[in-house]
């Protein structure tokens, strides 16, 4: 580490954006530093994508500021990637898309997402759950300082949500590198964010995920309360002996992509 500052990988500052004469986006201002994850969750229209785009660097702001260091990598999960039929592709073939990328590489990464055993499968041929790991996979092959994530887990069944995750949470861990995710909702990711941003065009209350989730700005904007919250926040509910507490709560809903 060279300075205090070197752990920074993204800052925001005030941030305005406005699309003619509409303010989409109040005010922001958050940071993401290596080893860490900031959560971005809010209802639709609440400015969540634009601001995505504005830390990736692909849309500008209409005032305020954004630093990003010239060299950081980012890597990017879509929220969806259609595939053509017609092409067919390999899992590991998908993955050789992105130039100049080794045997190696394209091998490891597909075991860091637990995916070695469908390597020679049609890509077509992806549950949702894989193919959203394949995307994970595709998006850590540039060996990112900053994981950026949109809604990485829609329309995925809740183990299947676990288990990505726990692979995010165990990517950061292992590379140091940041993360930073946009989320639907808050009981699945409570176990690995370090920081959660509610964003309704201005940040309408930010902390760690215990402190947000008994904000009442978080339940007016989200709507409801939020059962099967409690469960996640202690360890990763892995061990065997709590299977009981959380059988019921298997049914929390899989929110429509209204985007």
């Amino acid at each position: 580490m060279l300075n205090d500052g070197s752990s920074q990988l993204l800052r925001l500052e005030n941030v305005c954006k406005s699309y003619h004469k509409n303010l989409v986006l109040e005010n922001i201002s958050f940071s993401v530093n290596r080893g860490k994850t900031v959560t971005i969750i809010g209802p639709n229209g609440a400015g969540k994508s634009t601001l995505m785009k504005i830390s990736l660097g692909i849309l500008g702001v209409s005032s305020g500021s954004v630093f990003r260091p010239k060299s950081i990598s980012v890597g990017y999960m879509p929220q969806k990637v259609m595939i053509d039929d017609v092409l067919p592709l390999s899992v590991q073939d998908f993955l050789y898309l992105r130039p100049n990328i080794s045997y190696d590489e394209v091998k490891n990464v597909l075991d860091t997402v637990r995916l070695s055993h469908i390597s020679n499968l049609p890509v077509q041929s992806a549950s949702g759950g894989e193919m959203q790991r394949i995307l994970l996979a595709r998006a850590l092959l540039g060996k990112p300082d900053l994981l950026v994530l949109d809604e990485p887990v829609q329309g995925i069944d809740i183990m299947g949500q676990q288990e990505i995750y726990g692979l995010i949470a165990k990517v950061r861990d292992e590379t140091g590198c940041g993360v930073l995710m946009i989320s639907h909702d808050l009981h699945l990711v409570m176990a690995s964010t370090d920081q959660v941003l509610c964003l309704n065009q201005h940040i309408c209350c930010s902390g760690t995920p215990e402190f947000v989730q008994k904000d009442p700005e978080y339940h007016a904007m989200m709507g409801r309360p939020m059962e099967g919250v409690a469960i996640y926040t202690h360890h990763h509910a892995e061990g065997h002996d709590d299977h009981h507490h959380h059988h019921h709560h298997t049914t929390v809903e899989n929110e429509p992509d209204h985007d």
